[in-house]
């Protein structure tokens, strides 16, 4: 490879114990191919091969930890025993390709989509209903405030899905409380108007996320075999009012520094992007961000990064430590193994329409890919 891009290469041990080859992850992104029993499907075993052997760490599609929770047509589910032999064929596919193996854990709380969950009742801290679209789905119908019980239970939820990857054989979790939801929910000053410990000061709307994250340290210490990671992936504003802030994400990566993580991640279409509020500066929220941590838990950059000079910017310019690729791992496979062998000029940048199969795309995403113009750059038949 060209002594430049050495550093993308450095391998590096986590607090846990689990040692990755490199500094490049596959970004989680949704497939919405799972079957229909929201198992992983041949599709997504495929996907994932393809993609996993030059990368040091795939971090998974979101997996919905309970029924109240699924937020997409064809989510992969990890909220019953049933899930596990598929969990376990995905787990192997990616240990094939030399990575490491994370399942992200999600819940989509009001943005759930009514007609997938049971009742077709969404749930969130509070009986407050989302202002603004996010993902592919509008969702307008105020939810269900969770009660303390309840809360426990989802917690409890999340603590089984951890133990259903230890036994599928993953090396770690990454709690998704990004994107706005739920984790998210509970820390956002707008969908989370409590007055419990679950909520009515900007410390204990982070009580929910903490909660999760020690039930996950007890099933880890209790089922793990093997050294096993934690991760959390974070929206560092979110747009509404009032709504997460910088002043709210420093604080909310301060306790998770205090809890001993693996990793924290940046959720971002762009890298680079400024902050909009809660703090005063030209830098961008990811340089803001690695300024603040200090180094005291790894920190993923993502958004936009296309080629190895991008990868490479977050790493030297930022100063984080790893970074995370999505749509350019869908667009090449290969992107990590051509600039580890010198050859980053032939990475390709644009999907022609002819390409599914030999990209191992699933159908779900591809037929997505090809409708929603600017998601992804698409070279149409002429």
């Amino acid at each position: 490879m060209s002594k430049r891009y050495e550093r993308l290469f450095q391998n590096f041990t986590f607090n846990s114990g689990v040692q990755v080859r490199n500094r490049l992850m596959m970004a989680p992104m949704t497939t919405f191919s799972a079957d229909q029993h929201d198992y992983v499907s041949v599709e997504e075993l495929d996907y994932y091969r393809l993609r996993a052997n030059g990368v040091g760490t795939v971090i998974t599609a979101c997996a919905y930890v309970a029924k109240s929770g699924k937020g997409f047509d064809g989510q992969m589910a990890i909220d019953h025993d049933g899930t596990i032999d598929g969990l376990t064929r995905l787990a192997k596919v990616i240990h094939e390709g030399g990575a490491k193996a994370v399942v992200q854990l999600y819940h989509g709380g009001r943005l759930a989509v009514p007609r997938l969950v049971p009742n077709q009742e969404t749930w969130s801290a509070s009986h407050v209903a989302p202002l603004l679209d996010r993902g592919f789905y509008s969702i307008d119908q105020a939810p269900k405030a969770l009660s303390h019980e309840e809360v426990l239970q989802i917690v409890h939820d999340f603590g089984e899905a951890t133990r259903r990857a230890i036994v599928a054989g993953f090396d770690g979790i990454e709690l998704h409380g990004a994107s706005g939801y739920l984790l998210q929910q509970f820390v956002s000053p707008h969908s989370n108007r409590r007055q419990d410990n679950w909520g009515g000061s900007e410390a204990k709307r982070l009580n929910f996320s903490l909660a999760i994250i020690e039930e996950v340290k007890r099933v880890i210490a209790e089922y793990a075999t093997k050294p096993f990671l934690i991760g959390y992936r974070f929206s560092p504003e979110e747009p509404e009012t009032p709504g997460i802030t910088m002043k709210e994400t420093f604080g909310l990566v301060e306790a998770l520094i205090e809890h001993q993580l693996d990793y924290v991640h940046l959720a971002s279409t762009d890298a680079w992007a400024k902050p909009r509020r809660g703090v005063t500066s030209e830098r961008s929220r990811m340089e803001l961000l690695a300024e603040r941590i200090n180094n005291r838990v790894p920190l993923i950059g993502v958004g936009s990064i296309h080629s190895a000079d991008d990868a490479l910017a977050v790493l030297e310019q930022a100063n984080v430590p790893f970074v995370a690729i999505g749509r350019a791992l869908v667009v090449d496979p290969q992107w990590v193994e051509k600039v580890h062998a010198g050859n980053e000029s032939l990475i390709t940048h644009i999907l022609k329409t002819t390409v599914q199969k030999e990209k191992c795309i699933p159908t779900p995403l591809w037929q997505l890919i090809l409708s929603h113009e600017g998601w992804f750059p698409v070279e149409k038949e002429k």
